[in-house]
């Protein structure tokens, strides 16, 4: 499926979600970021899928970020209004997908498209992928997170290197400061993401889902979505649950026991 700038092609329990912008190197601008978040919101409601794969079109990139075409013609209320703020709400719908996300990593990571995979709960890495957050070099910062997530990541002090200096990170280095999990040869990268995805969806589903919240949740990332979520779940299952809605169906007041299960 087609959605302007980016794909979705979707194989059993696995959804493929592929940036498809390679002759500008994936660069988000404002309709790439409409249509990726058009169909993280289609994947976050579709039960069947169980993992997504973030990958990207061509060699040469995963995504060298936001388009400077696209943002350095706004006037600073817009860049406020609406590029930062809507940037800020697709990676966060990102991050919180029910289904993990492996983000597999070909070529330049740079400024948004890092914030991008950062988003990702997993990061798989071509032995020729490298990363950057250079927006210092171009008299901005990082405007999608990338001042939460990589230091949450890779702790505070790398953070703040990669983010004063804009230097590039090559894979082996972002592989031992844990920004991605595995590296592999880049006419590998496809076929290792796919069968991490596999393994995963292999398993079953809502304990996968239910501990990717435990573990946000713990870090302070959507802790009360977490646990309003999953004592939802829990109160549903017991007798004054079902008590509950029957009572209101009933139009009758209800008796509740405070039992788990009858």
């Amino acid at each position: 499926m087609a959605d302007e700038r980016v794909t979705l092609a979707v194989d059993g329990p696995v959804a493929i979600l592929t940036l498809d912008r390679p002759e500008k190197l994936n660069a988000i601008d404002p309709p790439m970021l409409a249509a990726l978040e058009r169909l993280v919101l289609q994947l976050d409601a579709d039960p069947q899928v169980r993992v997504v794969l973030l990958t990207a079109a061509g060699e040469r990139a995963f995504c060298v970020g936001a388009d400077i075409g696209a943002w350095a013609a706004l006037e600073p209320l817009e860049m406020w209004r609406r590029w930062v703020r809507d940037g800020h709400r697709v990676y966060e719908a990102v991050a919180r997908l029910r289904q993990p996300v492996i983000a597999a990593i070909q070529g330049f990571a740079l400024g948004g498209g890092l914030e991008l995979a950062l988003a990702a709960d997993v990061r798989i890495a071509a032995d020729t992928a490298q990363f950057a957050l250079p927006e210092v070099t171009i008299g901005t910062v990082p405007g999608w997170a990338g001042t939460q997530r990589l230091p949450a990541l890779i702790g505070p002090a790398r953070a703040k290197w990669m983010t004063f200096t804009g230097a590039r990170v090559d894979a082996p280095t972002a592989e031992r400061w844990s920004l991605v999990q595995e590296i592999v040869p880049a006419a590998d990268l496809a076929a290792r993401a796919r069968a991490v995805a596999e393994q995963i969806a292999a398993n079953a589903p809502l304990s996968v889902q239910m501990a990717k919240q435990l573990i946000d949740g713990g870090l302070g990332d959507g802790t009360g979505l977490a646990l309003e979520a999953l004592a939802g779940a829990l109160a549903a299952t017991t007798a004054d649950g079902r008590e509950g809605i029957a009572s209101f169906r009933e139009r009758r007041p209800p008796e509740f026991r405070g039992y788990i299960d009858e």
